[in-house]
C-alpha cells in the first residue's frame, strides 16, 4: 500500500514530460491565487505529510499574501487562515494558476 506522500507525488508526476516549467508556490506574486496540484520529489515524505496536515492538500486554493523583508518566509492564505513557509519549502509545492 502506498503512503499519502507517494500518492501526492504521483499526482504531480502523472503529467507528460515537456509540459513546460512547473509553477510552484515560490513563484507566486503578491495577491496571486493558485490551486495545489501536489508535491515535488524533493519534498521529504515526512515534510509532505506535515504540509498535508497543515491543509496544503491537492485541490486547495492558496493566495500569496506577502513576503518578509528579505523575501523569506512567505505568507500564504489557505482557506480561512494564514501560513508562513520558507522559500525552500514552497519550491516543492506544485500549483496551477487560478484566474
Amino acid at each position: 500500500m502506498s503512503s499519502v506522500s507517494d500518492r501526492m507525488r504521483g499526482r504531480v508526476l502523472a503529467s507528460a514530460p515537456g509540459d513546460g516549467p512547473r509553477l510552484t508556490l515560490d513563484g507566486l506574486e503578491r495577491g496571486q491565487r493558485a490551486r495545489v496540484v501536489g508535491y515535488g520529489e524533493e519534498v521529504e515524505p515526512s515534510a509532505a505529510r506535515r504540509l498535508f496536515d497543515l491543509g496544503l492538500v491537492p485541490g486547495i486554493e492558496v493566495t500569496m499574501v506577502r513576503r518578509a523583508p528579505l523575501r523569506d518566509p512567505v505568507i500564504f492564505r489557505v482557506g480561512d487562515y494564514e501560513i508562513a513557509l520558507r522559500r525552500a519549502q514552497s519550491r516543492g509545492i506544485h500549483v496551477e494558476s487560478v484566474q
